[in-house]
């Protein structure tokens, strides 16, 4: 992918601890160093990798106070927890990951949505700002369990930022920021200025709740991306912006391009994607994957309050010791 004049942003490092200084206009494109070779994605080689996973139990509250773009069908709870549970199993029981499960809070009803409380890339957490204030306080629980881990933590602590998780995409390389509802530019600075080893853009969303719900890594480098307009014009952005030529493999139902890539040792790689009973001729164009490992599983309630497969879970590779 060529780099040229795009719709979305280039970001060199803002400084995070003060008030609204503006990132310089142009890309930092960080020399390699030992860190950015190791962890969660660190480097391309071990992009995926994977010990640890966060998720959280659902509140009954999500049902009717749940967040939602549009109106629609009330989520059935029972269903709600069984696919939830079978998501979690995935991830423990099949996959061999240490699962670090939080308590639901009913006065948190998104709070099953960890993905957007935390950005984490190798051992550095960023705790973030949600857009919606209404979330806020769900950062709380997820700083705990990091702080577990001794992970690096940095804190969000701008009053004008806002960054939801679902609108980061890290690619292996370089980090794609969603400029949403949800998430704005100072947001996206203070991630640039945390992750310093990677360069970070900027991609419009105007018809999508996230970045993320049109899109997500399909492998080390392979970009899942949804047929519609707005999720095509993303990906050209993000072409534009990039030094790097990616892989796409286009989907149908932009849904279903949010799916979960994981490198594990004993197993290879592997992709949770939506399943067919839902996205059928999606699920098609994910089986031509012969290399992966595919796992589906259905999202069908948490998709009525905007739940994709990647906000369900924050994935740790932890490589030093606790």
């Amino acid at each position: 992918m060529g780099r040229g004049r795009a719709a979305g942003g280039a970001l060199s490092a803002a400084r995070a601890g003060g008030g609204g200084s503006r990132a310089e206009p142009g890309r930092s494109d960080p020399p390699a160093s030992p860190r950015s070779m190791a962890g969660l994605g660190g480097g391309p080689a071990a992009f995926g990798r994977c010990t640890h996973a966060v998720v959280r139990a659902l509140p009954e509250s999500l049902c009717r106070q749940a967040l939602r773009s549009t109106p629609g069908p009330e989520v059935d709870f029972a269903r709600a927890e069984r696919e939830h549970q079978l998501y979690v199993g995935v991830l423990r029981g099949k996959l061999g990951l240490q699962v670090l499960e939080l308590p639901a809070d009913e006065s948190l009803p998104d709070c099953v949505f960890v993905e957007d409380a935390a950005v984490v890339c190798e051992e550095t957490a960023l705790l973030t700002r949600p857009g919606a204030p209404s979330r806020r306080k769900e950062v709380e629980a997820m700083k705990r369990v990091l702080e577990s881990l001794n992970l690096n933590m940095v804190e969000m602590v701008d009053e004008n930022a806002t960054l939801d998780g679902g609108d980061v995409l890290f690619t292996g390389r370089e980090f794609f920021v969603g400029l949403s509802k949800r998430t704005n530019q100072r947001g996206a600075e203070i991630l640039a200025d945390t992750f310093k080893d990677y360069a970070v853009s900027t991609v419009p969303v105007h018809d999508s709740l996230h970045l993320k719900s049109f899109c997500s890594m399909a492998g080390p480098n392979l970009i899942a991306i949804g047929s519609s307009e707005a999720a095509q014009k993303a990906l050209k952005t993000m072409q534009q912006m990039s030094d790097h030529r990616y892989d796409k493999l286009t989907v149908p139902d932009d849904a279903a391009a949010n799916c979960i890539y994981l490198n594990i040792p004993s197993k290879g790689h592997v992709l949770l994607h939506r399943a067919p009973e839902e996205y059928p001729e999606s699920a098609k164009v994910f089986e031509k994957l012969k290399d992966h490992m595919l796992i589906p599983i259905a999202n069908t309630e948490l998709e009525k309050v905007d739940g994709s497969l990647t906000c369900c879970s924050v994935l740790i590779n932890k490589t030093s010791e606790l």
